[in-house]
C-alpha cells in the first residue's frame, strides 16, 4: 500500500508534532539546545519522522529508509520501494538562540546541479534512475504568528525551479502543526512537490 504525495506531506506534519511532543533535547558538540523538534538537524529529524511513522502505519512505512542513488555512492534520504524515493531539506530562519540565521534559505533556493539545496535535490533525482515516483519535501519552522513566514521562499522556490532552472515540478503539496514546545519554532510547515520527468 501506498499514499499519494499529500498523504506524505500530511503524515510527515504529524509526525513532527509527535516527536516534539515528547520534547527531545538536540545538541552540538558545545551546546545542548531547548527542547522540541525544531532544533534537531535535518538528518535527526527525517530519521525519528520516519521510524514514528513506520510504527503508526506500518502498511506504508515499513520499508521507508535513506538509500543509495543507483550507480552513485550519493545517499538519498528515503525511498518507499516501489512507491516513492524523497529527499528531504530543512528549512529554520531562526536558531535555538533566537538569532535569525544569516544563510537559512540557501538550502532552499541555491539554483546549480551538485549543491546540497532543494534545487539541486531535485536535479539529482530528475537524472537519477530510481523507478519511483521523485518528490522533495521541504520542512521548516516558524514563530506563531510568522516573524519571517516561509512561503515567501517556497514561492521563490518554485518560481526559480519551474522558471530558472526549467524544472517540471508538480502541485504543491501542504499542511502545519501549531503549538509546538520550542519558543522560536512554535509552527511547522511541511511543502512537497513530485519531480515530473
Amino acid at each position: 500500500m501506498t499514499c499519494s504525495l499529500d498523504e506524505l506531506v500530511a503524515d510527515f506534519a504529524f509526525a513532527l508534532k509527535a516527536i516534539d511532543a515528547s520534547r527531545p533535547i538536540g545538541s552540538s558538540k558545545t551546546r545542548q539546545y531547548r527542547p522540541g523538534v525544531g532544533p534537531l538537524t535535518e538528518a535527526e529529524t527525517v530519521s525519528k519522522a520516519l521510524e514514528y511513522l513506520a510504527s503508526v502505519r506500518s502498511d506504508v512505512y515499513s520499508g521507508a529508509a535513506p538509500c543509495k542513488y543507483p550507480n552513485s555512492r550519493q545517499s538519498c534520504d528515503c525511498r518507499m520501494p516501489g512507491y516513492w524515493v524523497i529527499e528531504f531539506k530543512l528549512l529554520r530562519p531562526f536558531g535555538d538562540n533566537a538569532k535569525e540565521a544569516e544563510h537559512w534559505s540557501e538550502n532552499l533556493l541555491h539554483p546549480y546541479p551538485g549543491n546540497v539545496s532543494a534545487i539541486g535535490d531535485c536535479l539529482k533525482l530528475r537524472e537519477s534512475a530510481f523507478e519511483e515516483q521523485k518528490a522533495v519535501i521541504v520542512f521548516g519552522y516558524e514563530h506563531t504568528p510568522p516573524v519571517i513566514d516561509l512561503d515567501v521562499a517556497v514561492c521563490s522556490f518554485e518560481a526559480i525551479a519551474r522558471n530558472v532552472v526549467g524544472l517540471k515540478i508538480g502541485n504543491r503539496a501542504s499542511a502545519m502543526v501549531c503549538g509546538l514546545v520550542h519558543p522560536c519554532h512554535q509552527q511547522a510547515k511541511v511543502f512537497g512537490w513530485e519531480i515530473v520527468g
